[in-house]
């Protein structure tokens, strides 16, 4: 069904007959020249290391080689001290502390964190997740009530969320419960006034900004652990944190953040730890996962993550937590098996959806002159309209935004997506007066309206799509590391590659140009959308695959091909292969 749809949606769409645009990143030849020399290296990898910003040995050696001990103290966060001293206050005083996370991958592994560590330090500790349905996202009054119902506690920390809930916060101290902050989302004009908030947004740190919550709820073990070492007290030595590093790992490349710095360290050393990983949760997620060992991003992007996230979207989020603090196999080997069925569900939700998506889109969009994308279902599933605006804002290269109707609340909810050159707050700012209220960053936010505000909201955020964007911001763009030559094509420049990931935002994978290449021998499909081949270049013959591509994107003749070098594992065999993104007829010039 979906596919028809897409066909009949392109014919429809003026940038059909669009190509993507291919940019080579520009290098200064002088300072490449003088890099190859300098670190012995070949031209195509120099010119990687210069595209991210790394001409000097130090600084190379500093990011191929991310170092623990290279982490800064964690007391440069803001209020740290007064939060470390108030959660040692009641550990010693045996007060029940509570901890209040999110539903989302960072929110759990931030958690489950706290909760672990918190316990290993003889604390009283129990743990709570709101639910995504009834109470949304946040430190809310509905969701402090309900977890007063469920543990009695005087001091309650949140992670991954809380600095924008100033009424939530307010209350809660009203009523005798001590409340500690710890978040990493953006502040609004007037931020909750908690006994400390630990946030890097409000220090001086560029850095440290760009922490994840659980990068956060990590930096606050860390200072809790040291703090106890000044103080000599014997609980803190038996404490390895090192042991948390898989938590922090998952949690970071979930949210997205910048893989650059200490977020680098977390994931290159966390992927490290996830081999041994003394937490049965992680172990039995990995099992049912069908992963082994030697993790990367990917395996925790796109494996590890949705399974933790799906308990957020259409299951119950406590079953994700309950999974990352059990210690018990056979209670984690059942866990790890609802949460991988609840991902398949969450898929088959998300692909119904999206399909529904491209019919409306089809019907009501007109791609001459509407650049905003706003869709609205009655009865959608609001745990997935995120996936699906994603989704649909990749496919037609423009910010979507996905609604449906929260009946309980008489409201209508729903998720939107960027794309370059589009900031979303500005826009969503532009219609605040059609919104109950919004929230995110540039490229991703949430948002709430009245359902008699529907019609005007999607005008105005057209209008404020078409103020931010140009015809040439429609046009989708592939940016190109560097132009390859045949002969570098091989294991030794692989590894050389490799030394590069973790990857992910602001460190993708690198992507390569080869020029005057021909397609040799047959073109199989694999599956339903995938296309396996051979490229033959300067007398080499590599194995290629091109995921999501129809046989007419494969010209005759001889051909430029954008490909990320990859490693494919059959068993026994490990071979490279040429994992295509894009294709054109070769120019002579």
């Amino acid at each position: 069904m979906i596919f028809a749809t897409l066909l009949h949606v392109l014919l429809l769409f003026d940038g059909a007959d669009k190509k993507m645009q291919w940019v080579l990143k520009e290098i200064d030849e002088k300072l490449l020249e003088a890099l190859v020399e300098q670190i012995d290296a070949t031209p195509s990898f120099a010119r990687l290391l210069l595209g991210r910003g790394l001409s000097e040995r130090a600084t190379i050696d500093s990011f191929l080689n991310p170092r623990l001990n290279s982490l800064s103290d964690p007391f440069l966060l803001p209020d740290m001290q007064r939060a470390v001293d108030r959660i040692w206050r009641a550990i010693d005083a045996e007060e029940s502390i509570m901890i209040f996370g999110d539903y989302d991958v960072d929110g759990v592994t931030s958690t489950a964190l706290l909760t672990r560590l918190l316990s290993e330090l003889g604390a009283q500790v129990s743990s709570f997740i709101p639910d995504r349905m009834s109470e949304g996202y946040g430190f809310s009054q509905a969701a402090f009530k309900r977890s007063q119902e469920q543990a009695d506690f005087s001091l309650l920390i949140t992670v991954d969320c809380g600095i924008n809930s100033v009424e939530t916060v307010a209350y809660a101290q009203a009523n005798g419960v001590d409340v500690i902050v710890t978040d990493h989302h953006e502040p609004d004009l007037q931020i909750a006034t908690p006994i400390a908030l630990v946030n890097p947004k409000l220090g001086q740190d560029a850095v440290l900004e760009q922490l994840a919550g659980v990068g956060v709820a990590f930096k606050l073990a860390h200072a809790l652990v040291k703090q106890g070492l000044l103080d000599k007290r014997a609980v803190a030595k038996t404490v390895e944190l090192r042991d948390y590093l898989d938590l922090v790992a998952l949690g970071t490349v979930g949210d997205l953040v910048p893989l650059l710095d200490e977020n680098r360290v977390f994931v290159r050393h966390g992927l490290a730890r996830c081999n041994t990983t003394r937490w049965e949760g992680l172990t039995a997620l990995k099992k049912v996962s069908k992963l082994k060992d030697n993790l990367t991003s990917y395996h925790l992007g796109f494996q590890l993550a949705p399974r933790i996230n799906a308990a957020g979207r259409v299951g119950k989020p406590l079953q994700a937590l309950a999974l990352l603090t059990t210690d018990q196999p056979d209670l984690a080997k059942q866990l790890a098996q609802v949460l991988d069925e609840k991902n398949q569900q969450r898929r088959r939700i998300e692909q119904e959806i999206t399909d529904l998506v491209l019919q409306e889109v089809s019907s009501s969009f007109d791609f001459q002159k509407d650049r905003g994308l706003v869709v609205f279902g009655a009865d959608w599933h609001p745990g997935v309209v995120g996936i699906v605006a994603s989704r649909v804002a990749r496919f037609f290269h423009r910010p979507t935004v996905v609604l449906t109707s929260i009946e309980k609340e008489g409201v209508i909810r729903g998720s939107c997506r960027g794309i370059p050159g589009f900031d979303l707050l500005l826009a969503l700012k532009r219609c605040e007066a059609h919104l109950k209220q919004f929230g995110g960053h540039k490229m991703a936010a949430g948002l709430e309206l009245n359902p008699d505000s529907l019609e005007s909201f999607k005008k105005e955020f057209d209008r404020a799509a078409n103020e931010q964007l140009s015809d040439s911001d429609l046009d989708p763009i592939l940016h190109i590391d560097t132009l390859i030559h045949p002969n570098e094509i091989n294991d030794t420049f692989f590894e050389s590659v490799c030394r590069l990931r973790p990857f992910g935002p602001k460190n993708h994978e690198p992507v390569f140009l080869l020029e005057n290449a021909q397609i040799t021998g047959d073109v199989q499909c694999v599956g339903k959308k995938h296309l396996k081949f051979s490229v033959l270049a300067g007398g080499e013959v590599f194995a290629a695959i091109a995921f999501n591509f129809e046989r007419n994107r494969l010209p005759s003749g001889f051909l430029d091909f954008v490909f990320k070098l990859q490693e494919n594992r059959w068993r026994e065999c490990r071979t490279l292969q040429l994992n295509i993104l894009d294709v054109r007829l070769h120019q002579n010039t």
